[in-house]
């Protein structure tokens, strides 16, 4: 018998479609217009070999080996349920008696599920909160440094996270369109939350079809469709900051400034043109001057510079450009040319972030809040960025800038995480290791034994979507889908927020955690919420019974364009933005007053210590880009056929140009050691002309395999980039992931080629 439940993923809505109690297929959502090819991989990450089927402890942690242990290299010991919940209880009240709440890392990430109300990290930080606080994270890996930055200089998150000027506006009323990084189709696929319709696609078309001329700025051709007709700008990595500057010198020189906008709408140009004008340091910014840093002919910048000041502009960086050492410079340049431009405001003009970084940035839709679950306050206060876990762990009692705070860092004895993989996102992992085996235990609730679970203490197995019932919404979306559960949980796994119930009753309080509600009493009390949020905004939409039948919720698309910063520019003293201020900062006196020489009080060119400018580049040639893959997302689905047939040997594939290709006598196919001073790595070799020579680039999210399990210094056999990441804050200010950028060289990969193994449960581990 064949049955079908509607369902959601965050790389889409589906049908699933399931047969003698196991999902053979996940169908496209009919209303869809540019489905999702991830949704053919869910059922082999439902039904993999690698699923968690019941709850593991390291079998050295059973014979008391705490901090200092070797996580990784050691077998596992299955045990009860009932076993597991009491050993955790029981070291979590241990660990905060003997070090304080602090000591507890709550360790998760907001990729965990499309579903609001199984969703791991709000699940865990709501127990842990209840637990007595914890040590927390905040901002990002996507775009963690321009999220600290631009609160100082617009006032608002929402030009990176929107609602941005949409698509509409764009189409109809710009004429060219500057994208540093490009505009990705691959990024499409995916939104947080889930989507019941992928609009990227077609909106980009329409844009392209009604004349708007689009320029590709990136080292890849590849980041922009060949539908947009892009012009192809391939620039060093690293040089962005150093064009933008010379764009808006270009502007400054030719006097084709706003300055009614200027001094009408922002505050700090003048010390800004001073910086441009080389008063400070005797260096004009010039075309000239900036050529050699990006690699782009001064020519190509002032035409660019010009033809942006003469016609209706967007200006867009993807959120790429600032995971890079002194990330926050570009984007911050970025505001400021568009200020001088005077198009802030100006209907389908100005300046955003993220239209090429994910699906739903953009989309024309109702500004109405996203499902969501009921979050605990966190009563210890403590927090950290979410890129330096490994800072954290490293250097206890010690302090960390950000953002004008000393924050001292607690010295962490316990790392609890859900939904997430650190092995993933984290940069420089054998340092990670490092820092990690400083922990006394790691727990870890997850589905299937990833690279974060094999180096865990206690693996606790959860429930993937399809195994329960919950509410998909994203806040990039108009759809809002129900998720009815397909399957029976695979083996023993539980609900993150059962397991966390039972532990929660085992410590006293698992009332003050359910709040004396099921699963379904806590959908039926969320999408109330929901409804009344709705309602507020003048928006009817059906009670919860109408709309779990139903399947979905639509909310229709405006029927008006929408402009970010309209009304500001229109009036900026009755709608000021939240800065200090109330206008655009292009010299910000909060940043100036923190000190930190890397990033002064208006934007400014920083060398980065690895790029091909530099002298690292005469040991490690090579500029490595790692980009977000089109076969998964992040670590997800790695599993599954759409990965796996994108492989080279079994390996993670790098692109390279045929000219570095043929100077390392290297040939398409071949599997090659990519390597610097932090590790190496096997990766496919991928030959492409679409990337600049000096470039190589491969997706991030292969499943850490190093050949020597439990090493932090043996080679990745699979092709997990973040081996050779450099681990450092994009700046003191939004100490952001810098993962985007590093060195390497390549060589052919010498002697016998390991065997993957990381999709197989590791040793001890039962198998579903």
């Amino acid at each position: 018998m064949t049955e079908i439940k509607p369902h959601g993923s965050h790389f889409g809505s589906f049908d699933a479609v399931v047969e003698g109690g196991r999902l053979v297929a996940a169908r496209p959502f009919g209303r869809d217009p540019s489905p999702s090819t991830l949704l053919q991989s869910i059922p082999d990450a439902v039904h993999s070999a690698a699923r968690i089927d019941r709850p593991h402890v390291r079998a050295g942690w059973l014979k008391g080996e705490r901090r200092g242990s070797a996580r990784g290299g050691d077998a596992f010991v299955p045990v009860p349920w009932d076993q597991a919940i009491r050993l955790v209880a029981e070291e979590s009240a241990r660990i905060r008696a003997e070090h304080g709440h602090p000591s507890v890392l709550g360790g998760s990430y907001g990729w965990s599920s499309a579903g609001r109300y199984h969703h791991a990290r709000t699940q865990l930080h709501r127990f842990l909160g209840l637990a007595g606080g914890f040590t927390a994270q905040v901002t990002n890996y996507s775009y963690g440094a321009g999220m600290t930055l631009m609160p100082h200089i617009l006032g608002t998150n929402e030009v990176i996270q929107g609602p941005v000027t949409d698509w509409k506006a764009i189409r109809e009323n710009a004429k060219l369109m500057l994208c540093f990084g490009g505009l990705p189709l691959k990024n499409g696929l995916i939104t947080s939350g889930g989507s019941g319709a992928h609009e990227y696609v077609p909106l980009m078309k329409a844009a392209a079809d009604a004349g708007v001329r689009f320029v590709n700025i990136s080292p890849f051709r590849g980041d922009a469709a060949e539908f947009l007709g892009a012009e192809w700008v391939p620039i060093r990595p690293g040089g962005d900051a150093a064009m933008i500057l010379a764009m808006a010198q270009v502007i400054l020189e030719a006097g084709k400034e706003d300055r009614d906008f200027l001094a009408r709408c922002a505050v700090g140009f003048a010390p800004f043109a001073a910086y441009l004008r080389g008063e400070a340091d005797g260096v004009v910014k010039t075309p000239e001057w900036a050529a050699p840093l990006c690699d782009v002919p001064a020519a190509t910048i002032r035409r660019l510079a010009l033809e942006a000041a003469g016609a209706p502009t967007m200006l867009t960086a993807t959120w790429s450009i600032q995971r890079a050492e002194h990330g926050e410079q570009p984007w911050w340049a970025l505001v400021a040319l568009a200020a001088m431009l005077g198009t802030i405001g100006k209907p389908g003009q100005g300046v955003a972030f993220g239209y090429g970084s994910m699906n739903g940035i953009g989309t024309p839709r109702h500004e109405v809040p996203s499902v969501g679950g009921v979050p605990v306050k966190n009563p210890v206060g403590a927090y950290i960025p979410v890129a330096r876990v490994t800072e954290l762990l490293e250097r206890p009692g010690q302090v960390l800038q950000y953002n004008g705070r000393d924050l001292l860092l607690p010295d962490i004895r316990m790392i609890w995480w859900a939904g997430g993989n650190p092995f993933h996102h984290h940069q420089d992992l054998g340092r990670l290791l490092r820092g990690w085996n400083r922990a006394d235990t790691v727990v870890v609730q997850e589905p299937w034994w990833t690279p974060l679970a094999r180096h865990a203490d206690i693996v606790l197995p959860a429930t993937t979507t399809l195994e329960r019932n919950d509410i998909g919404s994203a806040s990039r979306d108009r759809f809002v889908r129900a998720m009815h559960q397909a399957i029976a949980p695979v083996g023993q796994a539980r609900n993150d927020a059962d397991m966390l119930a039972d532990i929660a009753d085992a410590l006293g309080f698992r009332a003050a955690f359910t709040e004396q509600r099921d699963e379904m009493a806590w959908l039926d009390h969320l999408y109330g919420r929901w409804r009344q949020a709705c309602a507020a905004e003048g928006i009817a939409v059906p009670d919860f019974a109408e709309f779990w039948d139903r399947g979905f919720v639509e909310i229709a698309p405006p029927a008006e364009s929408y402009t970010q910063f309209a009304a500001f520019r229109a009036d900026p003293e009755a709608n000021p933005l939240n800065t200090p201020s109330g206008k655009v900062e292009i010299f910000s006196e909060t940043i100036a007053r923190f000190g930190y020489e890397e990033t002064p009080g208006h934007p400014v060119w920083r060398e980065p210590r690895e790029w091909l400018g530099g002298e690292m580049a005469e040991r490690f040639p090579l500029h490595m880009l790692s980009f977000q893959p089109f076969t998964r997302l992040h670590g997800q689905l790695d599993t599954g056929r759409v990965a796996e047939a994108n492989r080279v040997q079994g390996r993670e594939p790098i692109l390279m140009h045929p000219d570095d290709a043929a100077a390392r006598g290297l040939n398409d196919g071949e599997v090659v050691r990519v390597f610097n001073e932090r590790g190496a790595i096997a990766a496919g070799l991928r030959l492409t002309e679409e990337i600049r020579p000096g470039v190589v680039a491969m997706a991030t999210g292969a499943w850490w395999n190093p050949a020597r399990p439990g090493a932090t210094d043996a080679p990745c056999v699979h092709g997990n980039a973040n081996v050779l990441t450099q681990d450092v804050g994009t700046s003191r200010l939004g100490q952001g992931s810098a993962a985007q950028s590093c060195l390497v060289e390549i060589a052919r990969w010498d002697g016998d080629l390991p065997p993957v193994t990381v999709h197989a449960p590791p040793e001890g581990a039962t198998a579903p």
